[in-house]
């Protein structure tokens, strides 16, 4: 009976030292925010569409600042990061994210509330004004979601971690998963609330959701930093600071050992003064041009320099679960259930893929299985390019890719025509039942079925390999330049997804949908090409020993001889 009662005291007691622990609250802060953006970001392209009579213009506009934006500030944003302390970058970040989408809410709110009077007064300005102001402050308030990732998944759980690598994979692993439960459920939550209740109604919940959520994640963040001592330590910070004493000490012995200068060369001196704090005024002005070009400077001359180009690879694809999918699904007789359903078999492939990822590297090592989970990855995505050639398939290559785009230049379209006294677009002559009688007929839902086989089945391989590049970046980039590299990361994958909406935009007809397939697979193949490059420089013929007697003792990190990239 002794022995009984000690081991349950001794699991008690290690329940509650996990409940505790600083790992603990990473995940209960990181669960609640993304929760909460997870909701705004579901939430803003509804009320965007709804405020603008059912027409996608203002969210194309808001996904386009959005994706510009990190595109070109995230390098500064990820040195930003690097010369800031921890706590400082982290709670600003929180609060600046918060307070942005408690901002856009209320202001939704007074729209939606006032919008009649908005559109009488200064023939509509001022609606237009409420609009740039939603869009901007929701732009910032991504910014600093992006600050908030950078520092707390990119750098604050390797200090947690410690020198621990299988802690630090557990941990990404687990992030990873919140991140897909809170992806499922969140919209779900909001999209209740907004269908039973109203657009205004979302907002107000969202507004109160975000202003609890920050002082709980506030309090989260200061007792991680309270309990790891290490996160106080920032190895870039401490350089620097040693670098300006040295040049203090300096200019002291010099001040001490030069005699004073003839009042002849006072002009001089006034002169030069004055020349540096122009070139001063000139390197103020010109110093975050110099952080973009330096940020990427940095993030090419990293040894996991091709890892993350594969990764951003991936991000020049149709075949995930986003509007675009979504649409083209619709146009081949899946209804809003079934889609529900396939996004659902989505996250759980997803969450298989966190769990293949600590498998996998516990057995063969962080870089075999970034290796493995790409020839996974493409395995799946084959289904996908077989289903553009099968019965179904609305693949027409006597059907020009870019005739939409053209009959619009060329003035030869039927767009809906604006209502300016509702701000609604309809058609001039066609009924719902006539649009209904000219969607094409399915004839088959193989092609389709292979396509969402495909594309479900190859989450496995792509969450395990997204773990795996951002645990390379983790182990493998300084501190000191960690916020930058990350940022530039950040830019990359936001470059190529825009790339990948320019595709879509330029060949929108279904019938040219198989091709945008096809091109996405080959970026896919060209992405994990890269990956391979990197991992053959690292393991060389080791790298095909998938299973070796003791992957721990092979080093997963190059020499400075085989990361060369020329």
């Amino acid at each position: 009976m002794t022995l009984q009662a000690e081991s349950k005291k001794s699991c008690c007691d290690s329940v509650t030292d996990y409940f505790t622990s600083a790992k603990f609250f990473i995940y209960l802060g990181h669960a609640l925010s993304t929760w909460g953006d997870r909701m705004w970001h579901f939430a803003v392209a509804v009320f965007l569409v709804e405020l603008y009579g059912n027409s996608l213009l203002l969210t194309a506009v808001y996904g386009l600042v959005v994706a510009g934006s990190v595109l070109l500030l995230g390098a500064i944003i990820g040195d930003w990061v690097d010369k800031s302390a921890r706590l400082k970058v982290a709670q600003t970040s929180l609060i600046v994210q918060n307070s942005a989408v408690i901002l856009c809410g209320i202001l939704l709110m007074v729209v939606f509330l006032c919008k009649v009077q908005l559109v009488s007064l200064f023939n509509g300005w001022l609606l237009t004004l409420c609009y740039i102001l939603v869009i901007s402050i929701a732009n910032i308030a991504n910014l600093a979601s992006t600050a908030t990732a950078i520092t707390i998944q990119r750098d604050w759980i390797v200090v947690v971690a410690g020198e621990d690598k299988s802690k630090l994979a557990d941990m990404n692993a687990t992030m990873r998963r919140i991140d897909q439960l809170t992806n499922i459920l969140a919209p779900l939550a909001v999209g209740q609330i907004i269908t039973f209740t109203s657009p205004m109604a979302g907002c107000g919940f969202i507004a109160g959701w975000n202003l609890c959520s920050m002082c709980l994640e506030y309090f989260l963040l200061w007792k991680v930093y309270q309990m790891t001592p290490a996160l106080a330590i920032k190895t870039g910070q401490k350089e620097d600071e040693q670098e300006l004493k040295q040049l203090n000490v300096q200019k002291e012995l010099e001040s001490v050992q030069k005699p004073c200068e003839s009042s002849e060369l006072m002009s001089g001196v006034a002169e030069a003064s004055s020349v540096e704090k122009k070139n001063g005024c000139c390197y103020n002005i010109t110093e975050p041009f110099r952080t973009l070009r330096d940020g990427w400077v940095a993030y090419y001359n990293q040894p996991i320099f091709f890892a993350g180009m594969s990764l951003a690879f991936l991000y020049m694809t149709v075949l995930g679960f986003d509007c675009i999918t979504t649409g083209f699904a619709y146009t081949q007789g899946l209804n809003g259930s079934i889609l529900s359903l396939l996004m659902g078999a989505s996250a759980i492939t997803g969450i298989l893929g966190t769990v293949a990822f600590t498998w996998f590297r516990k057995r063969c090592g962080l870089v075999r299985t970034g290796f493995i989970s790409g020839v996974a990855q493409i395995s799946c995505l084959a289904l996908c390019v077989v289903s553009v050639f099968l019965p179904g398939s609305p693949l027409d290559l006597t059907v020009s890719p870019f005739q939409d785009i053209t009959s619009h230049f060329m003035g030869d379209s039927s767009l809906p025509e604006a209502n300016p006294t509702t701000d609604s677009f309809i058609n001039r002559s066609t009924s719902a039942y006539e649009i209904e009688e000219m969607k094409p007929q399915v004839v088959s839902y193989l092609s389709v079925s292979f396509l969402f086989a495909g594309v479900i089945a190859a989450r496995v391989g792509l969450w395990s390999f997204d773990l795996t590049v951002t645990q390379l970046i983790q182990e493998n980039v300084i501190e000191s330049e960690r916020g930058v590299v990350n940022g530039v990361q950040n830019s990359m994958n936001y470059l190529l997804d825009l790339l990948h909406f320019i595709m879509v935009i330029l060949a929108p007809n279904p019938e040219a949908f198989g091709l945008l397939v096809i091109i996405s697979v080959s970026f896919v193949v060209m992405g994990h090409m890269m990956y391979f490059r990197y991992a053959y420089k690292t393991l060389r013929s080791r790298l095909f020993l998938c299973f070796s007697s003791d992957p721990k003792n092979e080093t997963d990190n190059p020499s400075p001889s085989e990361s060369d990239k020329v």
